[in-house]
């Protein structure tokens, strides 16, 4: 039927190039930056992490599993959402649906971890500092990410990263998680013929 490789599917106008990440290295990418973490800050002492909603949130569970497992720590977990930080709120959001913010406390001279799934522009993280500020005056925000594509409008950088998968304009990451009703898996996606 077609000369394409069986593994490449069309979604929503996207094609499929490449798995970039399996669950076995999605999962071991996750314990690296779970190690990197403790290696930075022992015993996570003073640590909060924090998702950026909706795959962060669900990235930074899993690192506190992670991080209990290693460190025999409850490392103080929230989410928060960055709806309404977001500079394109509405422009190319025409009805922008606003999640929940939970912190779990007060995060003044803590340090806060940031989580999210895949680091590109650099805008949400901008937007999750402009929320996250609301809230108190950290002592510090990093920034865990399982995929650093490149590309950034904006000097933000990750300090914990999972993989690096360079990328064109053209290209898209998709991480899809088990919590969302998917397997865990990172795919390279570019656009497709119309």
């Amino acid at each position: 039927m077609t000369d394409l490789p069986r593994r490449k599917k069309k979604v929503e106008g996207l094609v499929q190039t490449r798995e970039v990440m399996d669950e076995a290295a999605l999962h071991q990418a996750l314990r690296r930056i779970a190690d990197q973490i403790l290696s930075r800050h022992p015993g996570a002492v003073n640590v909060v992490l924090v998702g950026i909603r909706t795959c962060g949130a669900f990235l930074a569970r899993r690192l506190r599993g992670l991080l209990k497992d290693a460190a025999k720590v409850d490392v103080p977990l929230g989410a928060i959402d960055i709806t309404l930080y977001r500079d394109d709120v509405f422009v190319g959001l025409p009805r922008p649906e606003v999640g929940s913010t939970s912190l779990p406390g007060p995060i003044d001279g803590r340090t806060v971890i940031l989580v999210d799934d895949v680091l590109f522009t650099g805008r949400t993280v901008r937007s999750a500092l402009d929320a996250l500020m609301d809230y108190g005056r950290p002592h510090a925000v990093e920034l865990a990410v399982l995929v650093d594509r490149g590309r950034r409008e904006l000097p933000i950088h990750a300090d914990f990263v999972g993989t690096s998968v360079p990328t064109t304009p053209e290209e898209s990451v998709h991480v899809s998680l088990e919590e969302e009703g998917d397997e865990d898996k990172v795919v390279l996606y570019e656009k497709g013929d119309a």
